[in-house]
């Protein structure tokens, strides 16, 4: 492949509903600028963007890829992301190397919650954009009602750019807004038709909206507006590329993908009116002056760029996937990680297409390309020089939230399943591996169930190795509400010294809740000499880890040492630890032991007409609602405080209730106590865990 200038540049993130058509649409513009010899399809499992062997068996994407093309001297980088919204992460990173973006619309299935999650993204990452509409050569595909949707959603910068001709319920040919013009497909050849009468209307109310928009560039083109000049075809192709770069204009066009129609007009309005990154702004920090590094995409200034994504492959090997912010990247460069403090050298340059990757002898400021085996690089990482150490914000991913616990059945594969999922983990910053050591269980965190399906699925088939998930243990906590006074003799005689130790002592609530224990002292008169002291505490340091009632931790506990006895000559600190492990066990189930559970203050993001099945559903998981916010766009931010142990699964309900517009976050607020009736159904289920530690003692 050419090097390209970043004038000549176009990155192009394509984003919509999951099976919108974004990677058949890939397909269509790979066939038309030569790229294939053949229009691939998701079916066969033979598309250039889903080349993994999870896609191909689900069919659908899972991970975003890059597809560069050259069209009329322009090279095309179309970053093709992941529709569904386990895999948002994925789609967040594109966008974040995109100059622009195109919305894929079905015109089937019109306007779906991922047309709107995806304008918002570009509307929060300032993206001028484009919609597409696919399936047009379905029988029942509405443009026109897409564009009225588009529009009440939106506003009036929605413009169509074409409409469709149908002849006997067939999608035949269209019409160029701007040029007037009716065209009609004969086998491979566009030619020139007849304007069908029924068009004419709706085409002057598009144009007019057109006109409107390029009126609205000047002064100068008001006036000439509204003395009813006319637009040259320049003037307005100019002002609209103004307008789409601000925002202000969103473009509308439709095609089918399968039949390779209306894909042609989509690349030549990519390249006339979507920006090249040559005049849009990135800066940094140059960490060795301390002043800002403007980067701008110049390929005059010192050399940079920022890892917006981490390939790692059991086939393809790994590649750093970078945007170039400044400077030019080759071979044999010596490029600088700050936040991993390393040097290393760039051994070859690739650009990927799909899962093949081209060698290059060079990549200008604003284009993407591959970089492969550098080991220490991590997606959010910026390369630079150590002459000129520079350093770009990293972009904030979505934090997961769903998780479940795994294991591994077969033991041989445990270090294997760590360093792969360790792997995955780089690839995928939305995936999220926790040793909670406390529970004694290995959690996987992602955005949802089926992102971690895909897991298990890629583990066994990628890597051959097995795991399997299940439901976590919550992180439930002992304590007791009343006092308890006991008393325990530890006393074993078996020839020779023996063992004694005798403990007298008082049980009840510290009133402090984030500490395990508390312990005193109140012997007199040398009842229990000074040096085993420590020892009983000791015993109820032991005995906080699991406790009596359900193996659980325990906290909030005062323990006061006031009385005993001793032997001088059997007397230990092991006897004295023994004694108080049993005096603890023996008082703590005598203080009207409750179990603790972890609650979490959850905020639920959802349009306003969910709000009463939100939270008639927390309702039913013991939630309590705290109150209810308004946030942008019609959407309310619900505030509740639910039991953690109500939250399992709560990813899917959530999607399943608000069609997959809702959205939530939650952290650990305090311990309650847990009702009478799931506190004996949770102290029955840990009855044989008990039981194993008093064999253990």
């Amino acid at each position: 492949m050419e090097v390209y200038t970043t004038d000549k540049i176009r990155n192009v993130v394509l984003m919509g509903h999951g099976g919108a058509g974004k990677t058949s649409l890939v397909e269509a513009m790979a066939y038309l600028a030569g790229l294939t010899s053949r229009i691939g399809k998701v079916t066969d499992g033979n598309t250039i963007s889903d080349f993994g062997k999870e896609e191909q068996k689900r069919q659908f994407s899972i991970s975003t890829s890059v597809v560069p093309l050259e069209w009329e001297g322009i090279k095309i980088n179309l970053l093709d992301t992941p529709g569904y919204f386990d895999f948002v992460g994925e789609v967040e990173e594109a966008v974040s190397a995109a100059d622009a973006a195109i919305i894929v619309v079905s015109g089937k299935s019109g306007i779906e919650v991922g047309t709107e999650k995806a304008w918002e993204l570009c509307e929060e990452y300032h993206l001028p954009r484009m919609i597409f509409v696919t399936d047009m050569d379905i029988d029942n595909a509405s443009f026109r009602q897409v564009v009225e949707d588009m529009t009440n959603l939106y506003g009036k910068k929605i413009a169509p750019f074409h409409l469709p001709i149908r002849e006997n319920e067939k999608f035949v040919g269209y019409i160029n807004v701007i040029t007037e013009k009716a065209y009609r497909w004969e086998g491979k050849e566009v030619v020139e038709c007849e304007m069908p009468e029924y068009s004419k209307a709706n085409l002057e109310l598009c144009k007019n909206t057109l006109l409107e928009a390029v009126a609205e560039t000047s002064e100068e083109f008001m006036n000439r507006y509204f003395e009813g000049d006319t637009f040259s075809e320049d003037e307005i192709r100019l002002a609209l590329k103004n307008n789409v770069n601000e925002g202000s204009i969103v473009p509308m066009s439709m095609g089918s993908n399968i039949l390779c129609q209306g894909i042609y007009t989509l690349l030549d309005d990519i390249v006339k009116y979507l920006p090249s990154p040559e005049n849009a702004k990135v800066a940094g920090v140059n960490l060795k002056t301390s002043e800002v590094f403007e980067a701008d995409y110049d390929f005059s200034k010192p050399k940079s760029a920022y890892i917006f994504k981490t390939i790692v492959d059991p086939f393809i090997g790994k590649y750093s996937l970078v945007k170039v912010c400044s400077g030019v990247l080759k071979p044999d460069d010596l490029i600088y990680n700050q936040e991993k403090d390393i040097e290393e050298k760039i051994s070859k340059l690739y650009v990927l297409q799909g899962n093949k990757p081209i060698e290059v002898k060079e990549i200008f400021a604003g284009d993407i390309a591959a970089i492969p085996k550098l080991t220490a690089a991590r997606t959010g990482n910026t390369l630079s020089t150590k002459a000129n150490v520079i350093h770009f914000g990293k972009k904030d991913l979505p934090k997961p939230y769903t998780y479940m616990r795994y294991k591994v059945p077969n033991k041989a594969d445990i270090d294997k399943v760590s360093q792969t999922l360790q792997k995955m983990t780089h690839e995928d910053q939305t995936l999220k591996v926790i040793n909670d050591a406390e529970n004694r269980q290995m959690l996987l965190y992602g955005m949802g169930d089926q992102q971690l399906e895909v897991v298990v699925s890629k583990l066994l088939n990628e890597y051959k190795v097995f795991i399997t998930l299940e439901q976590p243990k919550v992180a439930y906590r002992e304590t007791i509400r009343k006092k308890a006074d006991v008393e325990y003799k530890y006393k074993k005689q078996s020839g020779g010294h023996g063992q004694y130790g005798h403990v007298k002592m008082r049980f009840e609530p510290s009133g402090n809740l984030e500490a395990p224990y508390e312990f005193a002292q109140e012997v007199v008169g040398g009842a229990v000499p000074k040096n085993f002291f420590p020892a009983v505490e000791k015993g109820i340091a032991d005995s906080i880890a699991r406790g009596p009632l359900a193996a659980y931790p325990v906290v909030g506990v005062k323990a006061v040492l006031y009385d005993g006895s001793y032997h001088p000559v059997d007397s230990s600190e092991m006897a004295f630890k023994t004694a108080a492990k049993q005096a603890f066990k023996k008082g703590f189930m005598e203080a009207d032991p409750i179990l603790l559970e972890p609650i979490q203050l959850l905020k639920v993001k959802v349009p306003e007409r969910y709000t009463g099945d939100v939270m008639g559903d927390l309702n039913k998981r013991r939630g309590r609602t705290l109150g209810m916010n308004p946030s942008d766009g019609g959407y309310q931010i619900i505030e509740a405080e639910v039991p953690m142990s109500s939250l399992y699964g709560y990813c899917t309900v959530l999607r399943s209730m608000t069609g997959g517009r809702g959205d939530f976050s939650y952290e650990f607020v305090r311990y309650e106590q847990l009702p009478s009736d799931l506190q004996a159904k949770e102290v029955a289920a840990r009855a044989e865990k008990v039981a194993a530690d008093t064999v253990e003692e």
